[in-house]
């Protein structure tokens, strides 16, 4: 049973993730066709071809690696000025095709010339008013954001029934004086690669156990100041240092006090990627309780806004992050807690969480809706990024030619004409070699050093 849930949970999961892919290609599709445009291909998936239908001018189907998808909207790329229509020729089913002369010199004019003469390979004179690059600069930033702004709609949808039903549940010390959940038996440094290993014969008594605390026992009192919540006491004793420590508390209604020392050790800051500090260590945790909030719409966007700054933070990190997986594929560090997965990572989450015997369904069902939330929240995000290939790209060079267009008004100027992305693709493919390979090493990741999320 465990190992079918666990089946269960990757299905859904990939299925939930080609259904997002679909619905981004429709999110450009739909648009382009309603302006005008020919889109000739709508594929989900890379490589080779497994299923595919003719329906009217646009061939719909399914390629064999589910790591994507694409649309073939005819024209993304014009001519170059010194790149003339050099003939209209005739090919063996009787149609007219337009031909662009190649004659370039040099490694990267040769492969913008290849890539703009593949684009106009089978532009016939009648397509000519359809051409993606003749499209009005607006249309072509609805028709580029169409993608990934329905990903973003998405994650809001989901978001919204997570939010609204479930709610975010969220762990918070008790308010007032703090109460001892649980007393360390031992002094272990913290190194900040992994959890802390458990006590060894030869760790040091933790303070705390040495004063005799016990889990319950409420702490009202700290070298003579009154404590009155957790983050008070928490300064009180990182800031004694190895000092004396008089603790008073309160347990079964008496009140009593005990002498120990607080001792030094590494501990890791509030935040992540906060540096590891030298802190006086009693080795106590407080008692926590869920809270759990709840809302709509409005709530949903704040909380997606707080993602989204985090996400974007992230993205920032992400080559570094993939570098990071890297080292641990090959043994030379732990993998990070918050290291980027693939969509394998993701499938491992969903499988191990759905097969849970900790877990209800309610529970379950939160997970995987979060979870794909989640991915759709980054996809959206990462495809607006003003880099080509990516869909942001292409948005920049449809604003960039609004402005340049304006500009050129104002100043009365002659039109300057259609912005040439073409000139863009020596960097559209490092970009595209960037994320192919960052790509590869998380899917390596996720299956040499994959990330345990159980605990």
């Amino acid at each position: 049973m465990t190992a079918l849930l666990y089946l269960l949970g990757v299905v859904i999961f990939v299925a939930a993730i080609l259904a997002s892919i679909g619905l981004h290609e429709l999110g450009h599709m739909i648009p382009a066709k309603k302006f005008g445009g020919k889109v000739t291909q709508y594929f989900i998936g890379f490589g080779p071809t497994v299923w595919s239908k003719q329906v009217g001018e646009t061939e719909y189907g399914v390629k064999a690696i589910p790591l994507g998808g694409y649309v073939k909207i005819v024209g993304m790329l014009p001519p170059a000025a010194e790149e003339l229509v050099d003939s209209v020729e005739v090919d063996a089913e009787g149609n007219r095709v337009q031909r662009v002369r190649k004659s370039n010199t040099g490694m990267f004019t040769q492969l913008i010339s290849d890539a703009r003469s593949a684009e106009w390979e089978l532009i016939r004179p009648e397509d000519g008013d359809r051409l993606f690059y003749k499209m009005a600069w607006w249309k072509k930033v609805v028709v580029m954001a169409g993608g990934p702004t329905v990903n973003l709609l998405i994650a809001f949808v989901l978001f919204l029934i997570v939010f609204s039903t479930y709610g975010q549940r969220s762990q918070e010390v008790e308010p007032g004086a703090p109460v001892v959940e649980t007393v360390s038996q031992c002094v272990i440094a913290y190194t900040g690669e992994g959890p802390l290993r458990d006590c060894a014969a030869s760790d040091p008594e933790s303070p705390a156990r040495a004063a005799g605390l016990e889990p319950g026992d409420q702490i009202v009192g700290f070298n003579g100041v009154e404590v009155t919540g957790w983050q008070q006491l928490r300064d009180l004793i990182e800031d004694n240092a190895q000092g004396t420590a008089s603790i008073t508390y309160v347990r079964d209604g008496a009140e009593t006090t005990a002498q120990t020392s607080t001792t030094v050790t590494a501990r890791p800051g509030d935040d992540v990627g906060d540096a590891v500090r030298e802190v006086g260590f009693l080795g106590i945790s407080p008692a926590t309780r869920i809270v759990v909030e709840k809302g709509g719409p409005i709530y949903t966007l704040d909380a997606m806004g707080t993602m989204t700054v985090d996400t974007v933070k992230a993205l920032g990190q992400l080559p570094m992050k993939v570098f990071d997986v890297g080292q641990a594929i090959l043994g030379l560090e732990e993998r990070a807690a918050d290291s980027p997965v693939s969509i394998v990572g993701g499938g491992r989450f969903a499988g191990e969480q759905t097969s849970s015997d900790v877990l209800d369904v309610q529970e379950k069902t939160i997970f995987l809706l979060t979870l794909i939330a989640g991915f759709n929240l980054f996809i959206g995000l990462f495809n607006f990024l003003p880099l080509l290939p990516l869909d942001g790209g292409h948005i920049a060079s449809a604003l960039w030619e609004a402005v340049r267009r304006g500009i050129a008004r104002l100043r009365r100027k002659p039109d300057p004409g259609y912005v040439d992305a073409a000139k863009l693709l020596p960097i559209a493919y490092v970009v595209a070699s960037a994320m192919l390979v960052m790509g590869v090493v998380l899917i390596v990741g996720d299956i040499v050093v994959p990330l345990d999320i159980s605990g």
